[in-house]
Order: structure tokens, then sequence, then C-alpha cells
């Protein structure tokens, strides 16, 4: 929405919007037919200004003329490879990874190397947020649903309190776009900011739920797993469905994790059809939005300050891995995605897996997480597939699932491991067993190692433990992990999770 827009009547507000969500619309459309030559112009713009940093220095980048060369000269790094150029970076030193310093530092949580400082520069900022909003404009411009501007809309996000790091204000992602909302939108944005600034999830979601119960709630916003629980409170306090407590409640913006999982028992509260958008936000930068009702994937933002490279999920380890530009990609192949951005990220390896449905225009589907995978026996099981394969069963059978992680049990014994899932059922299955066959069915047909595995005998098939109900939600309150932008790893190559978990599961 407009950011020349002064806050009159709301309604005055959403009419000034349809013709800009239009003229957003078509930049979008117009970006699709030049995805390549725009993400050509981006290398060399980042490779221009990098070549001043320290990092630029020691990479040569004087040195470099094309992508070919860059990909010689800078290996695909994680955050613990970069971590040493963060440090001089949080030191004060200016220069570092990108021109100056950052104007933020977005702070997040990492499985191995503890808390993440991710750079956010002057440059890096409109990535984030005009992502956002583009997703909201192409929704208006495509659907002519304006009305929900008229109304209030929250984001279940973190805290927007900021400490300073070598002058650097420094805080959670979501905290951080908190204070860029235009002000034309603040008097429509819930919850308040004192409550916004709760860190308890619990006392947080209370106060919330105080807040919006009775108001006029158009848009709601957040991580599926926490927006159920939103949900679940105002049900609760009111006795109705949500649809129904908010009769003008138009449009449900999710991102984070796979909708699917969470989309029955969302929809089920909600209690009638409304319009979803998803969006692929990260600390990194916000990769990849919803722009039609109509076509399956979300468009990959080509023209946003961030250089896209592409390695075969198979490759993702190995020494000299293939790195494929956007003009190399194959529909249907899963690719680590990695990025280089004017935050300071070079040939960064974010840990997702996508994989694209379209390459007219260049539409993706998030499959995973690199770390979150199973491969105890050379199964090389990934989160898309354990999703498909319950969620298949879950509709065939009338089941609605609240959470679940998978995890391998090893056994010395050949012919006596099998893969455990830990599911915490809305409903349970008429024949547990059954549904256990259909899951392992419908894994074996998704994945042809694990099919083999299972042919000859060297696995078991699939065993399903109950968790008891809001096991996973207490569980991630026991790690202080509940709420925000936290969410429950699907997969594990090995059983920390799993064990975890043993205090809430079913007898």
């Amino acid at each position: 929405m407009p950011a020349f827009i002064p806050y009159s009547t709301m309604k005055f507000k959403s009419f000034l919007a349809k013709p800009f969500a239009s003229y957003v619309y078509k930049q979008v459309k117009r970006s699709m037919q030049t995805a390549v030559n725009d993400q050509d112009a981006i290398f060399r713009e980042l490779l221009k200004v990098g070549a001043a940093t320290q990092f630029g220095k020691d990479h040569h980048f004087g040195e470099i003329s094309g992508p070919e060369e860059f990909r010689q000269a800078v290996p695909v790094r994680d955050y613990e490879l970069l971590k040493p150029y963060i440090e001089l970076v949080k030191e004060g030193k200016h220069n570092v990874l990108w021109k100056g310093k950052p104007i933020y530092f977005a702070k997040t949580s990492g499985t191995t190397s503890g808390v993440k400082y991710i750079p956010i520069s002057k440059e890096s900022i409109p990535n984030h947020i005009n992502s956002a909003r583009n997703a909201l404009l192409c929704y208006m411009a495509e659907s002519g649903n304006a009305a929900f501007a008229n109304g209030n809309m929250i984001f279940l996000s973190g805290s927007p309190e900021l400490e300073r790091i070598a002058g650097i204000p420094t805080g959670r992602l979501s905290g951080i776009v908190n204070h860029h909302v235009p002000s034309y939108l603040r008097k429509n944005q819930l919850p308040s900011y004192e409550t916004n600034c709760i860190e308890d999830w619990e006392t947080k979601l209370d106060k919330i739920v105080d807040e919006t119960i009775n108001r006029n709630m158009t848009l709601i916003s957040g991580i599926p797993p926490w927006v159920q629980m939103y949900f679940d409170r105002l049900m609760e306090r009111s006795g109705k469905k949500v649809g129904e407590l908010f009769p003008d409640f138009s449009i449900l913006v999710h991102g984070g994790v796979n909708f699917e999982p969470y989309k029955a028992k969302l929809f089920e509260s909600i209690g009638r059809p409304l319009a979803a958008i998803e969006t692929f936000p990260a600390s990194e930068g916000f990769f990849a939005f919803q722009d039609s009702q109509h076509a399956e994937g979300l468009l990959l933002n080509t023209n946003s300050g961030i250089w896209f490279e592409f390695i075969p999920v198979g490759e993702v380890f190995s020494e000299n891995p293939t790195r494929l530009g956007l003009r190399d990609v194959k529909i249907g192949e899963n690719y680590a995605m990695i990025i280089t951005s004017n935050a300071g990220l070079w040939s960064y390896n974010l840990g997702d897996t996508i994989r694209f449905v379209s390459t007219d225009p260049y539409r993706i589907v998030v499959s995973g997480r690199i770390k979150h995978f199973i491969s105890a026996f050379g199964e090389h099981v990934i989160g898309e597939e354990v999703e498909y394969s319950l969620m298949k069963a879950a509709t065939e059978t009338g089941v609605h699932i609240t959470e679940f992680t998978v995890a391998p049990v090893i056994s010395q014994d050949r012919g006596k491991s099998y893969h455990e899932w830990l599911i915490e059922f809305e409903n349970l299955p008429e024949d547990m067993n059954a549904f256990s066959i259909k899951v392992n069915e419908n894994l074996r047909k998704k994945n042809i190692y694990y099919d083999d595995l299972i042919r000859g005998n060297i696995l078991l098939p699939l065993k399903i433990t109950s968790v008891r109900k809001n096991g996973f939600i207490d569980y991630m309150k026991s790690i202080g992990k509940l709420g925000g932008q936290n969410k429950v790893p699907r997969l594990s190559n090995d059983r920390k999770l799993a064990e975890a978990l043993g205090p809430w599961l079913e007898n």
C-alpha cells in the first residue's frame, strides 16, 4: 500500500490503495519477463559495491568479471564460515561485508552456531518491507478485494524491542520490520506496541486476545502453529469460530513452515473459506511470495537485491558442487538455495531446499531444510516427502494433524530399524495400524530409496507414536522456544528431539 496515503478515514485508504495495487501488480508482471536479465544486473552491481569491502579485497573481486570466476573465488559458506567477518562488524569495523555498517542485525537462533547475527543494510531493508507489501497488493489487484485495508491487521511476531551491538540496533527480524510499518497503517495494526514487547508467549497471547477479540480483524498473519494457538484462545474465550467472531476476516498470511499440515485445522477453526497468501521470508532476505491465488508456488524475488544460485541437493556437501544460475535450473529438481545479497551475504547457504514448479515465470515451492532430513540408512528422505505422505493419509481418513516430527530408530540387528513418527493428532485414526500402513505406502511411492530399504528388509515399516494434546507446545515451552519464529523440525537424523519429547508421549 502506498506510503504517500495519509490516514483520514479507513475507507478512503482502501479506495486509494486500489490504483497503487494495480501499478505494483503491473511492475511485478513485468519483472517476470526480465528475471534473468535482472539477475545479471544485480550480480554486476553487487560485485561493484563489494569490491571496496574487506571481503571483496580478500576474494579479489577486482579481478572477477563473471559468475564462473566468482564461483571459483568465493566458495559456498554457511553462517559459521562467515562468522569471522560478522565478528569484525560487531567490533565496530566499517566496510567489512558491505559498504559502511549494517543498519540492523537480525538476531536469530541457529542449531549449531548458537545465536546468529544477520546484517541488514540500508540497501537490503526495502527487500524485507516491499516484498510483504507486494504480496498483499498482488492479491488486491488480482481479486479486487481492497476491503481488508479498512479493518484491523495483526502479525503474530517477536518483540520490536531492540538492543544495540557496536551501535547497531539488533533484534528479531519481525520486530525490526515492525518499526517500518507505515504511519498510515499504524492505526490498523494490532496488538499494541506494549503487548508486542511481552517476551513470554502465553502471557503475550492472552493480551493479544484481549486487544483483538472485539475488533474488526480483516487480516491475520504469522507462522501457522502460532496462528492456531491464537485461534484456539479466541474460540475458548468467545465460544465462536474465528470466521464468525471476525465476519470481515478475509486474508490469512502465512510463512515459515509448510502450510499443508496445519491447513485443515486452521480452516476448521475459521469455519469458512477465505484467501491464504504464502510468503518465504527469513532474516537473510525475503525470497518469494504468492503472487496469485490461481498459480502453484511462490514467485521468486528476482529483482530485489539478491542474486540466486542453486545447488542440486545431492551435491550440497561436495567439495566443488555444481552452482547453477537462474537460466539453468530445471522444473522438478530439488536445489539448495544459495544467496548473494546487498546485505553483504556472499555465496551464503541458507539451509533451505526449493523446487521449481515453473520457469516462466520462476515459481518455487520450499521442499525442506538441508539439515532436516533422514538418511540414517541412505534413504535421503526430505521434509516435503514426509509432509505429503502424512497429509495424503490424513485427508483420505478424515484425520486432522496438530504437529509431528520423524526420527530414525537404529538397531544393530538387520531388519529391525525403522522410522518413528511422533504425531499429535487432533482426532485419532479409527484404525492406527491401517493409518500407519497408508503413510508408509505413500512414502514408499514418494521416495525410491526408502522403498528399496523396505523391499530389502533393511527397514521395518514406519511406526507411529502418539504425542498427547498440546505436547509439542509444552515441549517448546520447556526449552524457551514457544511462539515467535520458532518451529518444530519435521525431520531429524538423530533421536535428540524424539527423546526430549518423552514426557509428552501418550502412554
